[in-house]
């Protein structure tokens, strides 16, 4: 019954051959197992080594990329050439030929002013005058105290010549001859100090009224009737400008100070006189160039006459001079102020270095650099305020720069 159930019936193995196999199977089954950990410890070297190899990379370039954003991105570009430069534009400070502040010379209350702001006087205009009775006081003491000493040294002359005739004849001693003669001195240099007390006062007593200096134009007037006036430069009265002649000062740039000559005769404008050009005369200068800001002091005398021309305000002075050299346009931007003086960006490779430079015409916008830039030079058009001298720097064309700020 159970034959009929299975039709395909199995062969049975021998029993012998069981018991070959069983060592067999017993000798591999450790081998396996030791390539199959050999195998799985390569693969984790290799999967170690793959990681290492991925943190190596990774890391060079998050330091690359550090390293790159760290340097800053700037835009260069050659100076523009500039023309050989005949004319040289710098401001001018404007000042009155004779400038002058008036005090008071005597204490006293002002009575009575007579000119205000903006009236031109002549020289020797009773300007104001001070009332001071302690003065007229101490003018007549001292008046009637010279007198005395006139009338005290007058008695005394009279009788040290008396004595003196008489001790010829032995009439009187000459003792008494020489006291007299002694008190003559004396009492006569009494006179000559009360005469000079006297005018002392007198000359004190003239400062009640102020006059003017020089011919000019009241500019300040600090005063009213009725205040307390003190002697001295406590408090200025009136301020007086000579202005019929006025003084330009301006600073000219070492480089350009061996061509000023004296006498040469200098163009000026004025914002409030547009078109109109004044002529002015190289009257003198410092001789001595700044040291702090490298430039020679140079004053220019303009005839204001007409009276168009105010103290106080800026003029621009041109210079008619040669080239000193090869100078270079670029834009003001490209400036930089630093407590050594005015710097400009240059790019050497990748490396930014700042070289002085002396600036000319100024326009606003763009600048003439006189010296210190070359040809061959590339320029920092907008350089960052935290830039260094030796710094590393990313340079870019101004149109992948405009490109990348469009996007």
């Amino acid at each position: 019954m159970t034959e009929a159930s299975n039709p395909n019936p199995q062969p049975e193995r021998p029993a012998a051959q069981d018991h070959e196999t069983a060592p067999e199977q017993a000798a591999i089954s450790p081998r396996k197992a030791l390539v199959g950990v050999a195998i799985i410890a390569l693969v984790t070297c290799l999967l170690a080594g793959i990681g290492i190899l991925r943190r190596i990379s990774a890391a060079k370039v998050l330091a690359d990329t550090t390293l790159e954003l760290a340097a800053p991105t700037v835009i260069v570009a050659a100076p523009q050439a500039g023309t050989p430069e005949d004319t040289l534009v710098l401001p001018g400070n404007v000042t009155s030929f004779t400038d002058s502040p008036i005090y008071a010379r005597t204490a006293g209350y002002l009575t009575r002013w007579y000119f205000d702001i903006g009236a031109k006087v002549k020289k020797g205009a009773l300007l104001a005058e001070i009332a001071t009775p302690e003065v007229d006081q101490q003018l007549a003491q001292a008046v009637a105290d010279l007198n005395t000493a006139q009338a005290n040294a007058n008695n005394a002359r009279i009788q040290a010549e008396r004595y003196t005739g008489l001790v010829a004849s032995d009439a009187v001693s000459h003792q008494d001859t020489d006291t007299f003669v002694n008190q003559a001195a004396a009492t006569a240099a009494a006179v000559r100090s009360a005469q000079s007390n006297v005018e002392r006062l007198r000359q004190l007593q003239s400062f009640e009224k102020v006059y003017a200096p020089f011919d000019g134009v009241i500019t300040a007037r600090n005063i009213d009737t009725g205040q307390l006036i003190d002697p001295g430069a406590g408090k200025e009265l009136f301020h007086l400008q000579a202005i019929q002649t006025l003084r330009v000062y301006t600073n000219l740039p070492q480089v350009f100070s061996a061509n000023v000559k004296l006498g040469s005769k200098i163009d000026l404008t004025f914002a409030e006189h547009a078109g109109k050009i004044y002529q002015g005369t190289l009257a003198r200068t410092s001789d001595a160039i700044d040291p702090a800001s490298r430039t020679l002091l140079v004053e220019i005398d303009v005839d204001n006459r007409a009276g168009d021309l105010l103290p106080g305000s800026l003029a621009q002075v041109h210079f008619k001079m040669p080239s000193a050299g090869p100078t270079f346009i670029v834009p003001a931007a490209a400036l930089i102020f630093r407590k050594e003086g005015l710097r400009v960006g240059v790019v050497n490779g990748d490396v930014a270095h700042l070289v002085p430079v002396v600036i000319g015409e100024d326009d606003g916008a763009t600048v003439r650099i006189v010296t210190g830039l070359g040809p061959g030079d590339k320029v920092i058009q907008d350089p960052p305020d935290s830039l260094i001298d030796g710094e590393q720097i990313k340079v870019v064309s101004p149109a992948s720069h405009a490109n990348a700020g469009g996007r």
